[in-house]
């Protein structure tokens, strides 16, 4: 294990001569210098977009049309750049993320003149985007939305509530998923790309999480969007919504995989530096035994995460599995790391300000989003017994 500056792709057979080469940008990048512990984020996280615009980090999450005519993310470069900026900022990481969720349902599904109109300012890190799914009554259960959009001779009035939105308080667009009523449950969904400003659309007051992140609610009251607001066809809301988590669930182990990497980085240190006892803290049985632990959950969290990334990239299928597994694993591991690396800092560990106690909260709120760990071990069985 390296420290940043010199980080590299684990040497496993899921890569190609190309990811090294991103790998080797992904880690020269620097993260600007911002607040990250602002009450309003929006100053930092639109300068570390502008700065991750400009080194091309997100190409690999707002993706070009390729040579065959198709917009396709190499999920590999998409987790090994999610792992790497991670690591050094975990809101750097949600700014690289949410690029990507809050763009793919246009670059997958959406018309051409949606894909001109939002996809380069996003590329460019000029425009920031959000993705409206989860309400106040329905998280994980997706077929269980409320928001209604009644349909009109001009378009569509959007009437509910979305909540925990990130970067709800100031996103320049929002993909919206409500129910439109073509069928019950999942099959009467509807995907929209409403922008900030129209009227009816209301940001609600930024919610303080446990780790500086940008989330709020958002309301829609009498929205009005015309047709051309609707990504897909009508009623397809629900696949729009999947295939965007069946992309980018993977991506979430991975950053959880450059949290746990930076604490392992900075437990080692610690370890070595720190006497106890007349001897080194890395002298002791019981620290060796711990360092041993997270290496291995490390480790073992970086084959399944990849070996997802690559099933992807590979197949062009769902993957379902493989990115549950990679988000699950990715994400627990991660936790168990980093709760060791507060253990052996000690008094450090749990002081506001240390980076293991930064990480310590950056890390827990990535084993509930995109799907809980509960809801992604059932999704894992559910895959199996289908």
């Amino acid at each position: 294990m390296k420290n940043t500056n010199e980080w590299y792709l684990w040497p496993m057979p899921f890569f190609e001569e190309h990811h090294s080469r991103l790998a080797s940008g992904f880690s020269q990048w620097q993260c600007p210098e911002v607040d990250h512990d602002a009450l309003d984020l929006e100053p930092a996280c639109r300068r570390i977009a502008a700065s991750l615009g400009d080194a091309g980090i997100l190409d690999v999450v707002v993706p070009r049309v390729g040579e065959d005519g198709a917009r396709k993310v190499d999920l590999r470069a998409a987790c090994a750049a999610r792992e790497a900026v991670a690591y050094q900022s975990v809101l750097a990481d949600e700014v690289l993320a949410m690029q990507g969720i809050g763009t793919a349902a246009i670059w997958l599904h959406g018309t051409t003149e949606q894909q001109e109109r939002y996809l380069e300012p996003a590329r460019r890190g000029e425009k920031l985007a959000a993705f409206a799914l989860t309400e106040p009554g329905a998280g994980s259960d997706v077929a269980n939305l409320s928001t209604v959009a009644e349909k009109t001779a001009n378009g569509y009035v959007l009437n509910g509530a979305k909540a925990l939105i990130s970067n709800a308080p100031f996103a320049d667009f929002y993909i919206v998923v409500a129910r439109t009523g073509e069928a019950a449950g999942s099959r009467g969904l509807t995907a929209f790309v409403i922008d900030r400003g129209t009227p009816g659309l209301i940001a609600g007051e930024p919610v303080q999480l446990i780790a500086p992140h940008p989330i709020a609610p958002i309301s829609f009251e009498n929205c009005h969007v015309g047709f051309d607001a609707v990504i897909g066809q009508p009623g397809n809301g629900f696949k729009i919504a999947m295939s965007t988590f069946d992309i980018f669930r993977t991506s979430v182990g991975a950053a959880g995989l450059g949290m746990g990497r930076r604490a392992f980085d900075e437990t080692l240190k610690h370890t070595k530096s720190r006497s106890l006892f007349g001897d080194t803290m890395t002298a002791m049985p019981g620290v060796q035994t711990k360092l041993a632990d997270m290496i291995i959950d490390l480790e073992t969290a970086a084959l399944v995460i990849y070996r997802a990334a690559w099933s992807k990239d590979v197949t062009g299928g769902r993957c379902t599995r493989e990115a549950s597994m990679a988000k699950l694993i990715g994400t627990e591991n991660a936790s168990r790391v980093i709760d060791n690396a507060v253990q052996l800092f000690g008094g450090r560990g749990v002081t506001r300000g240390s980076i293991v106690e930064q990480l310590y909260r950056d890390v827990r709120p990535s084993r509930i989003y995109e799907g809980a760990s509960e809801v992604m071990k059932l999704v894992i069985a559910r895959d199996l017994i289908s």
